[in-house]
């Protein structure tokens, strides 16, 4: 019987859910944890293309002890630290690490290699299932790095997407760099943020620079994706070559995260903040939007999510899908609430409450 993996990493350490694919009553999940007390668990991945069994996948930052990426092979029983730092900037750099940001599997033709985006912005290359990563030089050494500011959550790579037409293309977003990518493998990267507006500086439409919240790509046509931006929800139909704007209908286009379906091209679903000024829902009304048309409608899902006012802020990484058919979608917030959709968003119930904040969730099917 296969099972849906809910992993949600929050302020004060990761917490782990199970339950079984197609038995949707209510009770089934049940929460585990925390693994790695005290330590905020900003990245999670699951890595699912070893032949042993899937792996995890955690960027775990204790204040006492600083950044770490562990793993594990048996599904949080049991964790494994490298004796040395998976992830650090060479001595060369004049940089050390602060946090890990993002951890990504590559393709199926890349089965030992994993991305980790980390703040300050940079991007890590491992080619052994991420026990090491070396820097990937070539991005750190663009010439355009050193223009890159913090944004109000520090200067972060939060976003790594590969794969679109082989292991050869790779996709970054940094707050505040803006969308870059390679088609070489990593020997040259150039910026990709043509339509992509920025509203805090004198120059609107730079070549970079922008306040990129997250990126996420569509199933089906694999050259579209979708953008949230620090005001701005966008669309690309080629690949991220250029940026059109699809956030009329929202009732605010300001927001961190965006995911999209794990098969329905062009379904995409956002969590639209009130502004960057007052980052609480929007309208104060905790609400998921969907669109079903790549961005030319969008439709407010609302039914068993909480009525009265609310103020639980949804972060880059706390939204995303599983690939159960129907698809679960699910989202925690600074509040500590998780929850979560077995019909494609349609409706939702309460997972999980008085959790520490949540940082990141992820969720897919294993088994």
């Amino acid at each position: 019987m296969s099972e849906v993996l809910l992993a949600v990493g929050t302020r004060k350490g990761l917490f782990l859910a199970r339950r079984e694919v197609g038995r949707r009553a209510a009770g089934e999940w049940e929460f585990e944890g925390p693994h790695f007390a005290a330590q905020a668990v900003y990245a999670v991945a699951v890595d699912r293309r070893r032949p042993g069994g899937p792996r995890l996948l955690v960027g775990a930052d204790s204040s006492h002890w600083g950044p770490s990426v562990f793993h594990s092979d048996d599904l949080g029983v049991t964790w494994r630290e490298p004796g040395r730092a998976a992830v650090r900037f060479p001595e060369g750099t004049g940089t050390s690490l602060e946090r890990v940001w993002q951890l990504t599997p590559a393709g199926e033709d890349e089965p030992d290699v994993v991305y980790a985006g980390t703040e300050p912005g940079a991007l890590f290359r491992s080619a052994d299932g991420g026990e090491s990563f070396e820097l990937v030089r070539t991005l750190w050494d663009h010439p355009t790095r050193e223009r890159w500011e913090p944004g109000g959550g520090g200067l972060g790579l939060h976003t790594v997407l590969t794969g679109a037409s082989g292991p050869e293309e790779v996709m970054v977003a940094v707050s505040t760099g803006g969308v870059y990518r390679t088609r070489d493998a990593g020997k040259s990267w150039f910026p990709s943020n043509q339509g992509v507006e920025v509203v805090f500086q004198p120059e609107r439409f730079p070549e970079f620079g922008q306040c990129v919240h997250k990126v996420a790509r569509d199933p089906v046509r694999r050259d579209r994706l979708f953008l949230q931006n620090h005001w701005g929800v966008y669309r690309s139909d080629d690949g991220g070559g250029s940026w059109t704007s699809i956030g009329a209908g929202l009732p605010s286009d300001f927001g961190f995260p965006v995911a999209t379906h794990p098969r329905r091209s062009g379904v995409a679903y956002v969590f639209p903040l009130n502004a960057d000024a007052d980052r609480v829902p929007a309208g104060r009304r905790c609400r998921v939007y969907r669109t079903p048309d790549a961005g030319e409608s969008w439709e407010e899902l609302r039914t068993g999510l909480p009525d009265a006012p609310h103020y639980g802020t949804v972060l880059r990484d706390a939204l995303c899908t599983d690939d159960a058919d129907p698809a679960g979608v699910y989202f925690g917030n600074r509040n500590g609430e998780v929850f979560a959709s077995a019909d494609d968003g349609d409706s939702w119930r309460l997972l999980a409450s008085h959790l520490p904040d949540v940082l990141c969730v992820r969720a897919v099917v294993i088994g």
